[in-house]
Formats: structure tokens, C-alpha cells, sequence
């Protein structure tokens, strides 16, 4: 019985420390907060924004995550950035989104890697310099280093096309939620080829521009976090029928672009 008693005393301890080392916050207090937003107070306020993930990811290469904001984008105030981080992986930053008034609402939503126990933060900058963050804890494990699917010069064949899904009618002067789809392996740098068993060089797209009439609606800086085909949920606010355009530049400097005509 003694040796019972003290293998499940040694479980015990062994769980305990597993699950503390995955909600430590020493990396964000002792690195990343000083990396990122050196010198700069930061806010912990849902009243602002909010986020959503699964707690325990089905999928650690496709963790959906949602951002949702609080407040409406005027010219007055709004939202003007929202960088998410993900503290335990290999590369912390994920995405910095930009949006504007036009933008209607600062909300967007995505599937990304999750490498390991890790927080999700989003830290919402005002167009006051204003900074107030969200977390959520994220259980999930190997997402950066999951194997390339198995096709994958049928995914180059298709590499860089795009579509936008949309309403057939637009609301005029009121916020639109579009979905932007991205053809392309983005590649982590830290995956097999399951055909060739190498490991393949980082290739993914890391810059994307979306406007409507040439107007700024969001523009993204992403990383090797954002999942294989990567897709974007955001608003915007059309006055009248015009074109909604996106741009993406990948690693290797292709650039690929699509337009929709909106009509209200």
C-alpha cells in the first residue's frame, strides 16, 4: 500500500507541475510584454475586446480563434491594431491586423497553430495609443510541426488563389462581414514532407492588404502561426456598390491578388 500511496503521491506532483508550467505567465511577464510593448501599460478589459478558442483544441495546426471588439470604430475612437501572441511558440508573434473607421468593426477571426500549452493573447491598440489585451489558455500540442499534407505539389499547383465569400447584397453603411480564402501550405519551417521526409524551409504568406474602392479596410502582418490555407473573417462598411480587393505577398515575394464587386 506504501508504494501505491507514493507512486499516485508522485502522479499527483507530476500533473500538478505539468499543468502549472502550462499556464505560467513568466514567459509574457518576463520576455514577450518587454518584446513587443517595451515601457507601454497594458490592460486586461473585455469591456474593449473579446476573445474565443477552444480550451482544448481538436486540432492543434487548425485552433480556431475569434476577436471580437466592444466598441463601434468611429472617427473619434476605434480599434487600430490587434496583435495576437502565442506565448509557447517557437515564434511568439502570430498576426498584427490594422483596421480603420471603414472597417466598421475591428473583429476577425482565423484558425491558427498552437505548438503547446499555451495562452492566446490579443492586445488591442486604440487610435489614442491605448493598449488593453485578452487571453485565452489553449490546450493543444504540435500544430507548428504537424507533416505537410500528403499533396502537396497539388497544393503549389493551386498556390496563391483567392476568394471572398460574401453576401449577394451588401448593407449599405452598415458593417459587412466578408471571409477572405487563401490558397497556400504556409509552410512552418518546422514540418516533414511525408512523400520526401525532409524538413521543408518556412514558406508562408506574411503580408496581406484588403481595401474597398482603394480605401484601407484591414491589413495584416502574419507569421508561420497562421494554419495551411489560411482564411480571414473581418467587417467593413460600404457607402455605396464598389470593389473589395485583396493583396497577399508570401515569403518568396509572389504577390496574388482577387476582387469582388459589391453591390447593395
Amino acid at each position: 500500500m506504501k508504494i501505491v500511496s507514493v507512486i499516485l503521491s508522485l502522479c499527483l506532483v507530476s500533473f500538478i507541475n505539468v499543468v502549472s508550467a502550462g499556464v505560467d505567465e513568466s514567459v509574457w511577464q518576463n520576455q514577450l510584454k518587454g518584446q513587443f510593448f517595451s515601457g507601454r501599460a497594458i490592460s486586461e478589459a473585455e469591456n474593449i475586446i473579446a476573445i474565443e478558442a477552444p480550451y482544448r483544441a481538436e486540432d492543434a495546426a487548425l485552433v480556431p480563434i475569434r476577436v471580437t471588439s466592444k466598441i463601434n470604430q468611429t472617427n473619434e475612437k476605434y480599434i487600430k491594431k490587434i496583435t495576437l501572441i502565442v506565448d509557447k511558440n517557437p515564434i511568439p508573434f502570430a498576426a498584427e491586423f490594422n483596421f480603420t473607421p471603414l472597417s466598421g468593426k475591428a473583429d476577425v477571426a482565423l484558425r491558427l497553430r498552437v505548438n503547446s500549452y499555451s495562452y492566446v493573447r490579443a492586445i488591442a491598440e486604440m487610435n489614442d495609443g491605448q493598449l488593453f489585451m485578452v487571453k485565452k489558455f489553449v490546450k493543444a500540442s504540435g500544430g507548428c510541426s504537424a507533416p505537410i499534407g500528403a499533396d502537396l505539389d497539388a497544393a503549389m499547383q493551386r498556390l496563391g488563389r483567392m476568394k471572398f465569400k460574401f453576401p449577394s447584397r451588401a448593407q449599405p453603411n452598415e458593417p459587412n462581414l466578408a471571409q477572405l480564402l487563401i490558397s497556400h501550405p504556409n509552410i512552418t519551417g518546422m514540418q516533414m514532407d511525408q512523400v520526401s521526409r525532409f524538413i521543408r524551409p518556412a514558406y508562408y504568406v506574411e503580408k496581406v492588404k484588403v481595401t474597398f474602392d482603394g480605401q484601407p479596410v484591414l491589413t495584416a502582418k502574419t507569421d508561420i502561426a497562421i494554419s495551411a490555407d489560411p482564411n480571414f473573417r473581418f467587417y467593413f462598411v460600404p457607402q455605396s456598390a464598389g470593389e473589395l480587393r485583396a493583396e497577399a505577398i508570401d515569403t518568396d515575394g509572389k504577390v496574388f491578388s482577387q476582387t469582388y464587386q459589391v453591390k447593395p
